[in-house]
């Protein structure tokens, strides 16, 4: 895969773990997509509302989808990368956090993990107007999120197939389009990440 200029990159972390180059692709492609929508729909006069400092949706959703690559990404970059004193403030949210709650990465209205957030997240937008406190545009006004033009949830997904001992093409394909790797998904919000917090000791 030629690598973009929006493609993270951990050149010495990538040697190490052999799955982190499959998780930054597969974020490389949404990050690609995304960008190019939001730039055709821009030129055609829409207005995105999504702006540094709104955390509506990270507050509002109940449900984000997080695959287990995600979950590894995710254990790595706040053991790995992250700093104090956002690293304190992560851990005693962890700590402090119960099934259902906003996402326990969200500290002081900002992502503590943005270059490692979920395929959903990096997929989200909104257009026109900001979300008020509460809302879920994805539900109150759908013809204001972000309608990708081409299918690079599948795309990124497939880069990411051999993190689950799936290397034959076609077993890709099926694999993704069967329902086997969402049969993996957990949702953000309810997973015990109690574990991540005492892990960072």
């Amino acid at each position: 895969m030629k690598k973009s200029k929006l493609r993270l990159s951990f050149p010495e972390d990538e040697k190490l773990h052999i799955w982190l180059p499959l998780l930054l692709n597969a974020y490389s492609i949404m990050d690609e997509g995304v960008k190019k929508d939001i730039e055709e729909l821009e030129k055609k006069g829409r207005k995105l509302a999504c702006r540094k400092g709104c955390s509506n949706c990270c507050e509002a959703h109940r449900d984000i989808p997080v695959y287990p690559i995600e979950i590894v990404g995710i254990y790595w970059y706040v053991m790995e990368k992250v700093k104090e004193p956002i690293r304190s403030d992560i851990k005693l949210s962890l700590i402090k956090h119960k099934k259902g709650d906003p996402c326990p990465f969200l500290i002081n209205k900002a992502c503590s993990i943005y270059p490692m957030r979920p395929l959903a997240c990096r997929q989200f937008n909104v257009f026109g107007q900001s979300c008020n406190h509460g809302e879920d545009a994805y539900y109150t006004r759908p013809q204001d999120v972000l309608k990708p033009s081409k299918n690079y949830l599948g795309e990124a997904l497939y880069e990411t197939t051999p993190f689950y001992n799936v290397f034959d093409e076609e077993e890709k394909i099926e694999f993704i389009n069967s329902g086997k790797l969402n049969s993996l998904v957990k949702i953000l919000q309810n997973y015990p990440w109690i574990e991540l917090a005492r892990r960072m000791g």
